[in-house]
């Protein structure tokens, strides 16, 4: 897919996301899906308004009658789609910083769409074939002011309340100025926690800290768990569909160590588990020692859930699936990230034992990476090719979806090409800091031999 990657498309604001070609994106889609409505929602960046409008004037233009739900989380989006068995379109760039913003579309499911129906799309968008409808035809528009507290019964709904409210909880919480500001402090005050929150006013400039919530970015919220005595720390990005967390001490825990945690609460014998090709030891170990297997994709979450699909489709249970950047699936309630329902569900885990505990025994990892940036395409195709032959001549299994990610049983490394930058990435980790190194010098000097 040219256009669309992993998670949709995204670009600075008037640059390479503009209203223009945010209509026709709105038109193509609406052409393949022939839907009678859709839906749009967006995040709390400046320039959603004026994309929502381009967007909604571009699926009207094509016969559709379009549904506004204003500022609401993704997973709230997704929810509504799936309630009225209608696709939708998000304006977001999820964790990117304020002056991109993005689209993202939604199958009537509430999931993502699948590969198929994303080149459908783009095929359509690139040959502008739009189904356009007379002048009599084109799509009414209406509001919709029910999406975010729908969501917010569901996700209360769908967890165990009763065990969360037992437990009497102190929950810090920071959506990070984005769109899941009203949501999720509402959710967990349901869920019977004492809530506390930073950069919880919703602001598209994002002053309080950068969408995406790394540990960097987490000093805040670390500062509120330790000062409020909190037993969880919740970190949202831009448009809430993932969440990281801070344990009771005020330390960030490691979002692989988070998603192996859970991992291990969910999966049991003969299940399978869905995660992208850089998945950490951590969760490999916790899926072996569930009994259960696990299948890699291509890094992103396009690809993690049409995989999901095609295990389902094919009688496997799949009971979780995701990545260790907070992004998690739970396909049994939604085949889509959620960050507030995977907050609430790791908050059952430290109902019964801090997060600390919890994660504990996926501490001892070591994860180290490199990038090694390139101008010409010459330049990139040696580094591939040096990979691809010293990848082949390892003693280990070779999984080549995306890139070459050699596992050695107590180890692994990847070398791959980065889908949005010009660079060729590595990365290794080992149980041993030594092992992991040795792994990624081996790795790094391969790639810069070529």
């Amino acid at each position: 897919m040219d256009v669309f990657g992993s998670s949709g498309v995204r670009g600075v604001v008037n640059q390479g996301m503009t209203p223009a070609f945010a209509t026709q994106v709105a038109q193509a889609a609406g052409t393949v899906w022939a839907a009678d409505r859709v839906a749009i929602a967006r995040d709390t960046r400046l320039s959603g308004q004026m994309l929502a409008d381009a967007v909604a004037a571009g699926l009207a233009s094509v016969g559709t009658e379009v549904e506004r739900l204003g500022v609401v989380p993704t997973p709230a989006a997704q929810a509504h789609a799936e309630r009225e068995g209608i696709p939708a379109v998000l304006v977001t760039a999820s964790h990117n910083p304020p002056e991109f913003n993005g689209l993202k579309l939604v199958a009537a499911d509430g999931g993502g769409l699948t590969v198929e129906t994303l080149e459908a799309v783009e095929r359509t968008l690139i040959e502008e074939s739009f189904e356009t409808a007379e002048w009599d035809g084109i799509g009414a528009c209406r509001r919709r002011t029910d999406a975010a507290a729908n969501y917010v019964d569901a996700v209360v709904e769908a967890v165990d309340a009763e065990r969360i409210a037992a437990a009497d909880l102190t929950v810090a919480i920071d959506p990070g100025n984005g769109a899941g500001c009203e949501t999720s402090p509402a959710i967990f005050r349901r869920l019977g926690c004492d809530v506390h929150t930073v950069h919880a006013q919703p602001d598209g400039r994002f002053p309080g800290r950068a969408p995406e919530p790394v540990p960097a970015e987490l000093g805040d919220l670390s500062r509120l768990v330790r000062a409020a005595d909190a037993d969880l720390g919740i970190a949202h990005d831009g448009d809430a569909d993932r969440a990281v967390f801070v344990d009771e001490r005020g330390d960030p825990i490691d979002g692989d160590a988070s998603l192996a945690a859970l991992a291990s609460a969910e999966l049991g014998q003969g299940d399978a588990m869905v995660s992208a090709v850089n998945v950490s030891q951590r969760v490999v170990d916790a899926v072996e020692a569930a009994g259960a297997d696990l299948d890699l994709t291509p890094i992103g979450a396009t690809y993690l859930s049409s995989r999901v699909r095609e295990l389902q489709a094919a009688g496997q249970s799949v009971p979780i699936a995701g990545e260790g950047n907070g992004g998690v699936f739970f396909p049994p309630y939604r085949l889509a990230r959620d960050g507030a329902y995977g907050a609430a569900r790791f908050l059952e885990l430290v109902a019964e034992r801090p997060a600390s505990e919890i994660v504990a025994p996926y501490d001892d990892y070591h994860f180290v990476q490199a990038n090694l940036e390139y101008e010409e395409e010459a330049d990139r195709d040696r580094m591939i090719a040096a990979a691809t032959a010293w990848a082949k001549g390892q003693d280990g299994t070779l999984d080549t979806t995306d890139g070459y990610r050699v596992d050695y049983g107590d180890a692994w490394v990847l070398m791959r090409e980065s889908g949005t930058e010009p660079l060729v990435r590595a990365y290794a980790e080992a149980r041993d800091r030594d092992r992991a190194e040795s792994l990624l010098g081996e790795a790094v000097e391969v790639l810069e031999d070529a």
